[in-house]
């Protein structure tokens, strides 16, 4: 958002008319616009800025609104973001192009201003509900994701996302942006097995992939889980913190320092910090070796 409560729209097109035209539109809903004459110009204008949707036109000279699409999904960092191309080729062959490439939809030149402002409403509404759904999953300590038929990734909870890429690090996006899968857990999708597949997770961690049932038509929901996850539920029951506050208690009680623990949670070592005074409030007790003391006490409570 460029002001607050105010929505960012991506306007990318290579016609000054068109754009002057939507940028009127647009704005005397209350956005903001940013335009780009070309699709170059578009992969700039992203890397300064996180539009909340981009209108993209399909036809362009130079890098077309097909390759400037999928290379904007291929940045995780934009993957979210709803595309809506706007061309003047209706044909199936252009529209399932343009829908391969990551686009949400599509509208037919010339544009009717109520149309386009009412697919943008829409597009940003589910965009922004989806995101809040699976931003509330991981806060819930659930990170999951769906994959289609053929095994391919169809969306992901944002930590889920980073668990995934942690598995094989050096393994590219796919060219909707989100993480490919690696070849045991492609493997362990085809074999139809009920059992939980177990998985190196890195920092010496183990990751569990579990199936949890089938949504939609053909989408197998999938759970990502920490194993030892059991023992931060206990924590946080226990010793009355939130679910953050527990994974980073015990990770401080196996040994590591902010910094690791940051990049095993995905925080940077001032949030680690910060987390730590609250738990050392909580708990009243002022270091670390004191804090572990009460995590080996906790766990050994709750097995006894």
């Amino acid at each position: 958002m460029s002001e607050a409560g105010r929505d960012v729209v991506l306007v990318v097109d290579d016609s000054p008319e068109t754009l002057s035209f939507l940028t009127a539109a647009i704005e005397a809903t209350g956005a903001t616009v940013l335009v780009a004459v070309s699709g170059s110009a578009a992969l700039a204008v992203v890397r300064e800025i996180t539009p909340d949707i981009i209108l993209l036109d399909a036809v362009m000279p130079g890098l077309d609104g097909f390759e400037t699409c999928r290379r904007l999904k291929a940045d995780a960092a934009l993957a979210h973001v709803p595309v809506i191309f706007m061309t003047g080729l209706s044909d199936t062959e252009h529209v399932v192009r343009g829908l391969g490439a990551g686009g949400v939809d599509y509208v037919a030149k010339p544009i009717s201003p109520g149309e386009i402002l009412a697919r943008i409403r829409v597009h940003l509404a589910n965009a922004r509900a989806s995101q809040s759904a699976r931003l509330a999953l991981d806060g819930a300590g659930r990170f999951l994701f769906a994959v289609d038929a053929a095994g391919a990734i169809r969306w992901c909870t944002p930590q889920a996302a980073r668990l995934l890429r942690d598995l094989d690090p050096g393994r590219p996006d796919t060219a909707a942006g989100e993480p490919a899968l690696p070849p045991a857990v492609s493997a362990w999708l085809r074999s139809d097995a009920d059992a939980p597949l177990s998985l190196p997770g890195g920092d010496g961690r183990r990751l569990q992939l579990s199936r949890i049932g089938r949504v939609g038509g053909d989408e197998v929901l999938l759970r990502l889980a920490v194993e030892g996850g059991g023992e931060i539920e206990r924590l946080r029951r226990v010793l009355g913190l939130t679910l953050r506050e527990a994974e980073v208690l015990l990770w401080v009680s196996r040994g590591k320092a902010s910094r690791d623990i940051g990049e095993i949670l995905s925080l940077s070592p001032r949030t680690v910090t910060k987390h730590l005074e609250q738990i050392y409030a909580k708990l009243g007790v002022e270091n670390r070796t004191s804090a572990s003391a009460l995590v080996v006490r906790a766990l050994q409570d709750e097995r006894s």
